[in-house]
């Protein structure tokens, strides 16, 4: 089975990337710590995330959520060209309130159970010029660069978040998903602060424990230990940005104690807790 591991990096609030790959290739499973969206351009592309598939079509919006595992696979020889667009989590709590909250696409998709937008006509709507109109900023040396730039992203992830408010039938419902498999990730990430074993899974899905293991590493790339260690760190991560102390984020994760925790943190991170308010 293919290894699961982080990719990618953020050292800014966001990045935009224009990609089209001309030539069929493997993708393994993979995570990031911050949020991912991707807009399909062109090519033939079954979307696997946390248990869930969807086949795409071109203006197809993928939206995924930080340390949600995912890969794409191409069907055939067809160029994938596809935006992508990191932004950090942090970035979005900037400007998240009442009134303005810029992750509610991403809180919507978790609540759809679904990480696709399919919007009729998106390569001729307002959203898709804007989107454009970011890409070009990335290229253009005009004054006032940067802060142009930050409007045009501001203005992006604002008309995404009206597309998203406006018609949420918008999101696509997965076209094949396992479902123990999915009932199995949810049961983890609604009980990820309290004690999780294998005995515990295996015993509420009358499962062996053998086939748990091997059913879970099978569908997802993940040891069902690592998908759960990750997912507390993120959680910790997260927490701490938002004011937790370092014990508080600790024990309120699920760790058993705080050496555990601070050796999977900087593993994870390659840094020290204390510095995680600088991790985008």
């Amino acid at each position: 089975m293919n290894k699961v591991e982080k990719t990618g990096y953020l050292n800014n609030d966001y990045k935009m990337f224009h990609i089209v790959d001309r030539e069929k290739k493997e993708f393994n499973y993979h995570y990031h710590d911050f949020n991912k969206i991707m807009i399909l351009l062109s090519g033939n592309i079954n979307y696997s995330i946390e248990g869930k598939d969807y086949l795409l079509k071109p203006y197809d919006i993928v939206l995924v959520n930080q340390g949600e595992i995912h890969r794409p696979s191409i069907m055939d020889s067809s160029p994938y060209e596809r935006v992508i667009i990191y932004v950090s989590t942090k970035f979005l709590n900037t400007y998240s309130d009442n009134d303005n909250d810029l992750k509610y696409c991403f809180e919507r998709a978790k609540e759809e159970h679904s990480n696709v937008l399919r919007i009729p006509s998106l390569d001729k709507s307002k959203l898709f010029q804007v989107c454009q109109e970011l890409e070009y900023s990335f290229t253009d040396n005009a004054y006032a660069k940067d802060l142009y730039q930050r409007i045009l992203f501001l203005e992006f992830m604002i008309q995404l978040n009206r597309t998203a408010i406006s018609n949420p039938i918008n999101y696509l419902d997965a076209v094949i998903g396992n479902e123990k498999l999915l009932q199995i990730i949810d049961y983890i990430n609604e009980h990820l602060t309290e004690d999780i074993t294998i005995d515990t899974l295996s015993s509420h899905f009358y499962l062996s424990r053998y086939y748990l293991m091997h059913f879970f590493k099978e569908e997802t790339g993940y040891t069902i230990g690592k998908y759960i260690t990750e997912k507390r760190l993120l959680l910790a991560k997260n927490l701490v940005q938002n004011g937790s102390s370092l014990t508080q984020a600790c024990y309120q994760c699920g760790f058993k104690n705080y050496s555990s925790f601070f050796r999977a943190f900087k593993k994870a991170y390659n840094t020290m807790p204390k510095n995680v308010s600088f991790i985008d």
